[in-house]
This record gives structure tokens, sequence and C-alpha cells, in this order.
């Protein structure tokens, strides 16, 4: 796992937004192609899980992204 994780950074350090932005649609599209797969009966306990995954995620990657543009524009 950790080999893994270690061709996961190295990735990201030869990675630029363009590369970032391509993985996030490939994500969402495999997102939308599960998402059709889901039985009636057990949409509402996935969307809920969904949604607690992407608020998960989304807070500290706006908290992240937000201390960035502070910080540029506490140097301009």
């Amino acid at each position: 796992m950790k080999k893994l994780f270690g061709y996961a950074d190295e990735y990201l350090r030869n990675s630029d937004w363009k590369d970032m932005a391509m993985l996030k649609f490939c994500l969402f599209s495999m997102g939308i192609l599960a998402g059709m797969r889901i039985s009636e009966k057990s949409k509402k306990k996935v969307g809920v899980a969904a949604l607690f995954v992407f608020v998960l995620t989304y807070i500290p990657l706006m908290k992240k992204f937000i201390g960035i543009v502070a910080g540029k524009k506490r140097d301009e």
C-alpha cells in the first residue's frame, strides 16, 4: 500500500491543474455511471453517504484553497 501511495505522490508532483481537472471529471463520470446502477430502495442511503463524503472532502479542500488565495492577496 505504501508503494501505491508513493506512486500517487509522484504523480501529483508531476501534474498541473489541467491533469487534476481531468481526474475530477473522470471520477465524476464514474460516480454517475455507478449511480445509474443503484436500486431504487438504496438510493436514499447511498445519497446520504455520498453527501457525507462530499462535505468531508470539500471543506478541507476549500480551506486550503482559501488559505492560498488569502496568502496571495497579502503578498500583493
